[in-house]
């Protein structure tokens, strides 16, 4: 927020020719989130508004701040959310240099498990340990009633559900174990899904849609890549990927180091092992391809031409891969330190990457057919 004045004007839409679909996927990562918040912001400067949103808890948030509300008003309502839930103050001042830093952060992450965070969660009292079996507020240390409260002022639900962009964000369901996306295209979108998908235990309580109990998505799946490759439906798509932990990281020295590995390890995305496999099922199905159109018509099943119908035209997919990159002075705790300082901090990252990104014009275009799917990461390949 502070590297640059937030312009709320709608921009003039574009997208890459030949690009049929402009995706948004938002993983999950808590307070980390507001990463997110400045990866939108690049992309609403640069006019490239998505068309096709998905997350995954704090992401499946950021998704409904952007999909319920209008492009004028989208990063207004991203700067209200976050000014909110980081509103409580940590000290009077910011100290400088990494120690005093991580002191600070963690006092910030102290206070938010002490006394939840404002338009969020706030603690369960009495404690769930002296709850009876059963009873409300058993399984959760928080009560997310804030979230819902937030949600509602701030987000049009009866704007995402007009369907003008496809919008999903993905569950875990807590009695089968399954995964789960609630999909504008076939679900009415409430406030509970986006509480669903942000469930996460011990921390917060199961929501309950349709009978079912729901933690979040994250516990299973973290980032909603997948959902989108399988429903493309052959269009073209150029896809912004913003993960908030990273596969690849120091080995660590300490025990706070070991713990904020794990986690990222834990629940980074497995963006390469998806890809992977949608490059061999699009190679397949060229060959299934080439060797249908060398057989005359009158030698084809029906199905056969179902098929050869299907195959006519397949997707080209440019995955843009954006990744936060953990600062020096924060620790296991930065996916709930929601002081003001790594706020603004996470969304000038965000803005910064995806500006550099932005610039490498010859990323956007689309591939070939033949390609099926290319990704680009600024982190690894640098400007």
């Amino acid at each position: 927020m502070d590297a640059g004045p937030l312009t709320y004007g709608p921009k003039r839409p574009w997208r890459p020719e030949g690009c049929d679909r402009v995706g948004l996927l938002l993983q999950g990562g808590g307070a980390l989130g507001a990463y997110q918040a400045g990866v939108y912001q690049a992309l609403h400067e640069a006019g490239l508004q998505p068309d096709w949103l998905a997350g995954v808890s704090i992401g499946s948030v950021n998704a409904a701040l952007i999909a319920g509300n209008p492009p004028e008003r989208r990063l207004a309502a991203l700067e209200d959310f976050w000014r909110t839930v980081t509103l409580r103050p940590v000290w009077g001042f910011l100290p400088d240099g990494d120690g005093p830093r991580k002191v600070h952060n963690l006092w910030s992450s102290f206070m938010t498990m002490a006394l939840g965070q404002p338009g969020l969660f706030a603690p369960n009292l009495p404690s769930p340990w002296m709850r009876p079996r059963g009873a409300t507020g058993a399984t959760s240390y928080y009560d997310s009633a804030p979230l819902r409260e937030t949600l509602l002022r701030l987000v049009d639900f009866d704007r995402i559900n007009q369907g003008e962009i496809r919008f999903a964000v993905g569950a875990v369901n807590v009695a089968s174990g399954n995964f789960a996306y609630f999909d504008n295209a076939e679900t009415t979108i409430t406030p509970d899904h986006i509480m669903a998908s942000g469930a996460l235990p011990p921390a917060l309580p199961m929501t309950q849609i349709a009978g079912e109990n729901f933690w979040d998505g994250g516990i299973v799946s973290n980032t909603p890549l997948q959902h989108l490759l399988d429903h493309i439906d052959g269009e073209n798509a150029l896809v912004f990927q913003v993960d908030l932990f990273s596969a690849r990281g120091p080995v660590p020295r300490d025990m706070p180091e070991a713990m904020g590995r794990a986690k990222d390890i834990q629940y980074s995305s497995r963006t390469r092992l998806t890809t992977d496999y949608y490059r061999q099922a699009h190679a397949q199905r060229i060959q299934i391809k080439r060797l249908l159109e060398k057989l005359p018509d009158d030698q084809l099943s029906d199905e056969e031409r179902v098929l050869k119908l299907r195959l006519a035209t397949l997707p080209a997919i440019n995955i843009m891969q954006l990744i936060y990159q953990q600062a020096a002075h924060e620790g296991e705790a930065k996916d709930y330190d929601f002081s003001k300082s790594s706020m603004r901090d996470h969304w000038a990252s965000g803005l910064r990457d995806t500006r550099a990104t932005l610039a490498r014009r010859d990323w956007l275009e689309m591939p070939s057919e033949e390609s099926g799917i290319i990704t680009h990461d600024i982190h690894r390949t640098g400007v």
